[in-house]
């Protein structure tokens, strides 16, 4: 059966989606207000300014369904399954599901799509890596039980280098998001969207950074090369870097030939009006996001639609 992705979509069939499931990395964003209640109130801030320039809005179900509330009604609304983080007692970084949710009462409280996010490391053991297959398969057919697209989030790394974004991990990153794009791109996951890593640090791109370990021709090719690792519709995160930076990877994307379909784009927008809510309160943020935050969105939705590819 074919998911719906409409509610997803903006009306050139691009995903221009803002997310705001964040919990421990908006914590500590927001550090002494860091408190469930403020949590809520950064999160219904968002949805009411800048949901209703996105095509759809990523909350989670712990601190999210408020802010649901007061998204746009025109956009679709995507519900994160996973809790926030992982298991940090052993090796593995293993996901773990929101404990008194299921894609069942997700959906009946209006989620339109389910977001699971896994950290995935190819070269990690099969133990460790089969674990965490069967983990998403099975969250997959509970979507399927229930007719919703599945959008799965991958993160990659590996935990004997550390430091994703260092230049060590720079130099293997390309081929751990690809590979791991190859593979949770069977049809034994039912996953109808990736929402993935750009496949390089940008950072590290000649003339992008004061050092680089690709050349822009290396960082291109990989870019070709992460489009043709699946037949999914693809998306990019932001993965917290700065509005202008994220800008110009996409035009970077684009011309390297890559067919991504759009954006679910978080702390790019909306991050540094934590900054504003922390000093100066919920009204300043509120402002903050209706001048700066609604300028780095129609920004980057501008970008976003001149190279993303639509779905047809």
């Amino acid at each position: 059966m074919t998911k719906d992705l409409s509610k997803l979509l903006d009306d050139k069939g691009i995903f221009a989606a803002v997310a705001v499931d964040q919990r421990g990395a908006l914590r500590k964003l927001l550090g002494e207000k860091g408190t469930d209640e403020n949590l809520a109130i950064y999160k219904e801030l968002v949805a009411e300014t800048l949901s209703p320039h996105g095509s759809a809005i990523l909350l989670d179900p712990e601190y999210g369904f408020t802010a649901a509330g007061k998204k746009s009604s025109q956009a679709g609304l995507i519900m994160a399954y996973e809790q926030t983080g992982y298991e940090k007692l052993g090796p593995g970084r293993f996901p773990r599901l929101v404990q008194d949710c299921s894609v069942k009462n997700l959906v009946e409280r209006g989620a339109d799509a389910i977001k699971l996010l896994i950290y995935v490391d190819v070269d990690e053991s099969d133990d460790i890596n089969k674990v965490k297959e069967a983990f998403v398969e099975r969250v997959g057919s509970e979507c399927v039980a229930e007719n919703v697209p599945l959008l799965l989030e991958i993160l990659v790394y590996d935990d004997q280098i550390g430091d994703e974004k260092g230049k060590d991990f720079a130099k293997v990153r390309p081929r751990k998001v690809i590979e791991a794009m190859k593979k949770y791109s069977d049809s034994r996951f039912n996953v109808d969207v990736l929402k993935v890593e750009v496949p390089v640090n940008m950072n590290y791109v000649e003339g992008y950074g004061d050092d680089f370990v690709y050349t822009k021709e290396e960082a291109a090719a990989f870019f070709k090369e992460q489009t043709a690792a699946t037949h999914l519709p693809f998306v990019y995160l932001s993965g917290g870097v700065s509005p202008e930076l994220f800008n110009e990877t996409l035009i970077f994307a684009n011309e390297s030939g890559s067919k991504f379909n759009g954006i679910l784009c978080g702390r790019a927008t909306w991050k540094a009006g934590t900054e504003v809510f922390l000093n100066e309160g919920q009204d300043a943020a509120k402002s903050w996001l209706l001048s700066k935050g609604l300028e780095n969105l129609n920004n980057l939705n501008e970008v976003n639609l001149k190279n993303a590819t639509p779905l047809v």
